[in-house]
């Protein structure tokens, strides 16, 4: 079920609000719980179990793990359920994915296992890796309630696209939380102005996108128009689906962490990646880079450290090897500035913001190639080696089609609107202006993104994949 989809917004979520209102405090976790398997279960219910059996295993090695703490049983307890954790991953997501390559490289007969990508499954046993390894350090108590701690795994707003939550940022509010009528306005606001993102304008450059590949009619600056497109397009519909979780996340009383920070005002890809997808960042930084030494270790090392974390970044986002390249590309280029290039780019701000632009747009060419023959093709054809003509009149008719979304997209990318919305209300009539209109925007908003559902318009969610 998507938050942008007809049944979420008008029959899922209405219901849920109310029987979590009604629900005793005790009960209000219990409720959220209960709602959160029925919208994972909704399109794939098979996958419910492998979920649950996930929890359970991290709630018992949670206890063991702290029962056992400093000696030989607490350990042997991490590493089983670190394995446990990541098996599993491995197995739904990467299994078939390394066979039919090994079987590609060797020419053997190899079996192919067809399996069907869990929806979530990524960012759920992040949370979990999180939850044991921070038991196991005492960063924090296991969860002796297995509800409590189910409820912080399935919980809904956050269950398939994060942002990744760990279990020591919402521990205390998983026992008690506040609720409060700003509190609510807030996340109606957030929800809203990310479920605006992601349809009106995450929607319409995906439509361009797909209107790309099917075309007969290439050129050069068709596919920079693409390029271009699907640079905004990911980040609008990665963005507004985190806006919209941080809102239900309001709603239900909780604080969940930003994942956004204005990534496209970046000027070198070590800003770049501080700004987009800050959980994962943050999850890799804390769980991989800083265990196997980070920057206090060797020259030699150290490098390793980054593109093994970089490999892994890619690898996460999916079972490709166009991932697996995409992260290695990242990871090289993080190694430049940090080895040659963070003098030059600090002194040189417009040109540093053009440098970041450029590689984060051709990074995303190879992030959405299907394979390593089209990112080589993508990659010759951007940059003029493909044969193709400058212009073409497909490009033409795109640009003048979707040239008023693509400038939605530049300028809502920046921190420009919330600028011009604050300075607005700090003027007095300003602030009673906002205050009076708020309500009827929101309300006109999403009716139009309604009237698009309706429709039956394109409503892809690219990090289902992932």
């Amino acid at each position: 079920m998507l938050f942008s989809s007809i049944p979420f917004l008008y029959y899922f979520l209405p219901a849920v609000v109310l029987l979590y209102l009604l629900a005793p405090r005790r009960l209000k976790n219990g409720v959220l719980l209960l709602a959160s398997l029925l919208f994972y279960g909704w399109g794939e219910p098979r996958y419910v179990p492998v979920m649950l059996g996930a929890i359970l295993s991290a709630y018992l090695f949670g206890l063991l793990m702290e029962r056992y703490r400093g000696g030989p049983m607490g350990k042997a307890a991490l590493w089983l359920s670190v394995a446990v954790s990541v098996g599993v991953l491995f197995w739904f997501k990467y299994a078939g994915f390394f066979a039919e390559s090994f079987a590609t490289v060797t020419g053997l007969p190899v079996a192919v296992p067809k399996i069907v990508l869990p929806i979530g499954i990524s960012f759920y046993t992040f949370q979990l890796l999180s939850y044991t390894v921070d038991v196991y350090r005492g960063d924090v108590k296991a969860q002796r309630n297995i509800v409590t701690l189910a409820t912080y795994v399935a919980l809904f707003p956050q269950l398939i696209a994060g942002p990744i939550v760990r279990y020591t940022q919402v521990a205390e509010q998983l026992a008690s939380r506040e609720h409060s009528a700003e509190k609510t306005a807030q996340g109606i606001r957030r929800f809203v102005l990310g479920l605006g993102k992601k349809v009106l304008i995450a929607n319409a450059l995906g439509e361009l996108c797909s209107k790309f590949r099917a075309s007969g009619d290439l050129s050069v600056l068709f596919y920079w128009l693409y390029a271009l497109a699907f640079t905004f397009q990911i980040y609008f519909d990665f963005s507004g689906y985190s806006d919209m979780a941080i809102g239900l996340g309001k709603l239900f009383g909780f604080r969940f962490p930003e994942n956004f920070n204005y990534p496209y005002l970046a000027r070198s890809m070590t800003e770049f990646w501080r700004r987009w997808h800050i959980s994962l960042g943050n999850w890799f930084r804390d769980y991989v880079y800083i265990p196997m030494g980070g920057n206090r270790v060797s020259r030699g090392k150290w490098l390793r450290n980054i593109l093994v974390v970089w490999l892994l970044t890619g690898l996460w986002h999916g079972a490709a090897w166009n991932f697996a390249l995409w992260g290695l590309y990242f990871g090289l280029l993080l190694l430049a500035e940090k080895l040659w290039l963070r003098p030059f780019l600090e002194r040189r701000r417009v040109l540093s913001h053009v440098y970041a632009m450029f590689f984060v747009t051709v990074g995303f060419v190879i992030f959405n190639a299907g394979s390593l023959g089209q990112v080589a093709s993508d990659l010759k054809c951007l940059f003029g080696l493909g044969g193709l003509p400058l212009s073409s009149e497909e490009f033409l008719y795109c640009l003048r089609s979707y040239g008023v979304t693509l400038l939605a997209a530049l300028v809502g990318a920046t921190p420009l609107p919330a600028r011009a919305a604050a300075a607005l209300e700090r003027r007095s009539w300003g602030g009673k202006l906002l205050t009076a209109a708020e309500p009827a925007a929101l309300a006109a908003l999403t009716l139009i993104v309604t009237a698009y559902l309706v429709n039956g318009s394109f409503n892809p969610f690219l990090y289902f994949r992932f």
